[in-house]
């Protein structure tokens, strides 16, 4: 796996901090909105861009759509605010940290599943892959949770973000909010090693890329072309950075 563009990026951003208050504070409200509601959108919101930003900074109700989706608008930028608290904080990775991601993600949508480890077995619409037994879930996540501790030093940052996704998905430790949910603690990890967020986009084109991947990961074992996609997620993020400060 090739990060020479991605550590190149990452290293011109470096160089610009401290960045400037009023850029920090500009670009945390523009991927506020946008990391929303990307990540929503994937899992089926119908808010536009343009609702989402009104949702959140001025508290509108959008007419015509779903309680729900504003509700998830709400409780995802919720999400955002908890992990960055957890990254000054210093917090490790554990249980509790993913479940009350979760618990934020699903609040008022799901109230009795929030924050819980599935107590069912699922399956994945569109997918062949088979999550593990309910009952497997604790030890599998606490798996994770090891892996996590034993390679957090060992790969690449981006490589280490993108391979917890991924396994946490496959665990798919939740009936609900997986996706989301996984999606936040990958840019935990990436904000806590100095990068910025990856916003993986709703576009049908890479929405399908983001699916694809995905899938083939859970059925080949091929974790390469997933790695990728966040990757080049990773280096959009940082050249927005950059180009903000610059």
């Amino acid at each position: 796996m090739d990060f020479s563009k991605v550590n190149k990026l990452k290293q011109e951003l470096d160089q610009l901090r401290p960045l400037p208050p009023e850029a920090t504070r500009n670009l945390k409200e523009h991927f506020r909105v946008e990391w929303t509601y990307h990540s929503n959108a994937i899992e089926g919101n119908t808010l536009s861009l343009m609702e989402t930003k009104l949702v959140l900074e001025e508290g509108l109700t959008v007419g015509g759509k779903k309680l729900r989706e504003h509700f998830e608008v709400i409780n995802h930028a919720e999400a955002i605010d908890f992990i960055e608290e957890q990254i000054d904080q210093g917090s490790t990775m554990n249980h509790s940290l993913i479940k009350n991601v979760h618990y934020l993600v699903l609040k008022n949508i799901d109230d009795h599943n929030a924050g819980r480890y599935r107590q069912i077995n699922v399956r994945i619409s569109g997918s062949q892959h088979h999550p593990p037994h309910f009952l497997q879930v604790q030890d599998e996540v606490e798996q994770l949770i090891k892996w996590y501790e034993e390679n957090k030093d060992q790969l690449h940052p981006v490589e280490l973000a993108a391979l917890f996704h991924f396994k946490l998905v496959y665990i798919h430790p939740f009936s609900d909010g997986n996706g989301r949910t996984a999606r936040l603690m990958m840019n935990l990890i990436l904000m806590q090693n100095g990068y910025p967020p990856a916003v993986v986009k709703a576009e049908d084109e890479k929405r399908y890329k983001y699916y694809e991947v995905l899938e083939l990961a859970s059925m080949n074992r091929t974790f390469q072309p997933f790695t990728e996609l966040i990757t080049e997620c990773v280096e959009e993020s940082l050249e927005v950075f950059i180009g903000t400060v610059k």
